[in-house]
């Protein structure tokens, strides 16, 4: 299913537009790539390509944060983007995932430029909230709130919405007369990107104490008779032993911190 009916593409604007608000937000995670993409494969009917697209997503975004004034590349606009365009390409296999997945990378790029412009215009309305707020007039200042929330929530729907007002046969015209050089590169490309959005993760996350749990999980992952829930059941008893070990350590009463495993490698 390809075309996209009204009261669908009603729905993604809304998406996009809870996905921009979630943006500053960061209450409910609409702008997660997994929550995104999924609730728009639910409402264009193509449910598992969306989950398919935001898992691939999320994993390239688990490594975008912000870090004091350097601002990470927009997830919303990248999620929001890549699953429109896939659902209109209508072509839902792996190599379709991979090439949205890739444009998904420059539109977040992209969607710094239409943060900015939001936060620019969003200084005049804390002006305008610091006056309402000397004056006591504290229905003012809700509504400036309210703006300056609907505006990051327009900077997802209004390309959204424009994307949606493109010909679904222009969007399939577009993504059939893509070289295969071209699409084989953005597949090559957004696997290595999700490399590097791992990478990133393991690079903030890793100690020595969960270096052997990394090694580990890399190695049960290459047996291909173990299904993700395997792995998943695995991970979570490794946690609950490692979480075991922890306390008998702390309960000892001897020298030593509460982390066994770390007290084994400060003896190496």
């Amino acid at each position: 299913m390809s075309d996209i009916s009204i009261i669908s593409a009603i729905l993604v604007v809304f998406v996009a537009f809870l996905a921009g608000m979630e943006g500053v937000l960061d209450q409910f995670q609409f702008h997660q790539p997994i929550v995104a993409c999924t609730l728009i494969g639910l409402v264009t009917g193509n449910l598992t390509a969306g989950v398919m697209l935001g898992g691939t997503l999320q994993l390239v975004a688990l490594g975008w944060s912000n870090i004091g004034a350097a601002i990470a590349p927009d997830a919303a606009l990248a999620s929001v983007a890549a699953a429109i365009i896939l659902i209109k390409g209508g072509d839902f296999s792996a190599t379709a995932i991979s090439v949205a997945q890739g444009l998904a990378i420059p539109l977040a790029v992209a969607g710094l430029f239409l943060t900015m412009l939001v936060r620019t215009a969003s200084v005049a309305l804390v002006h305008g909230a610091d006056a309402a707020a000397e004056r006591g007039d504290f229905g003012a200042l809700e509504r400036y709130h309210l703006i300056a929330l609907s505006l990051q929530g327009l900077r997802i729907a209004v390309p959204a919405a424009l994307l949606l007002a493109i010909p679904t046969e222009a969007v399939q015209a577009a993504l059939e007369s893509m070289p295969a050089w071209l699409s084989g590169g953005m597949n090559v490309g957004g696997g290595m990107v999700v490399a590097v959005g791992f990478a990133m993760v393991i690079n903030m996350m890793a100690t020595r104490e969960v270096w052997p749990f990394f090694a580990i999980g890399f190695a049960l992952a290459a047996v291909s008779q173990l299904t993700l829930i395997a792995l998943g059941a695995i991970g979570v008893s490794l946690a609950f032993i490692y979480l075991n070990l922890s306390k008998k350590g702390g309960n000892g009463g001897g020298a030593g911190s509460n982390d066994p495993i770390g007290d084994i490698l400060e003896d190496y």
